[in-house]
């Protein structure tokens, strides 16, 4: 099991911090942080350290709604969605990978809600989690 880092609460999670954690992948987490805070999307990123996870983790929100969790990983990053079941038919129909469908369909849930959880380490990946974060910035 992959173990979440930035779990000092006096280290706060600069580019500096999160350059030496990703190392290569942090290219790609620049490009992530571009297209989620500007252009059409324009969220807000919003790290603060949490006492009950005992790490650092990124609320990214459109407004005051919260779009999506970011928590840090040795070499990459992840990307947590919660959706209600009465959401399972349009993920379904969104045009991503199957392999992100079928690790959502096999996610514990938390009572109500359904956790999408996205590893992200490759470029290529980008495009398949903007397109739920659209999806989840959109829906009511």
């Amino acid at each position: 099991m992959d173990v979440q880092l930035l779990r000092e609460q006096e280290i706060y999670p600069s580019e500096d911090v999160l350059r030496g954690i990703l190392g290569q992948v942090y290219d790609v987490w620049t490009e992530f942080e571009t297209q989620v805070t500007q252009g059409e999307l324009a969220l807000t990123l919003e790290w603060n350290y949490y006492k009950d996870t005992k790490s650092w983790l990124c609320k990214v929100l459109h407004k005051k709604k919260n779009v999506f969790w970011l928590s840090v990983y040795e070499r990459y990053f992840a990307a947590t969605f919660y959706f209600a079941e009465k959401h399972l038919e349009s993920i379904a129909e969104l045009d991503i990978s199957e392999q992100i469908k079928e690790d959502f369909c096999r996610a514990k849930p938390f009572g109500k809600i359904l956790p999408m959880n996205i590893k992200i380490d490759r470029r290529e990946q980008l495009a398949d989690v903007l397109k739920v974060v659209k999806f989840k910035k959109e829906w009511k």
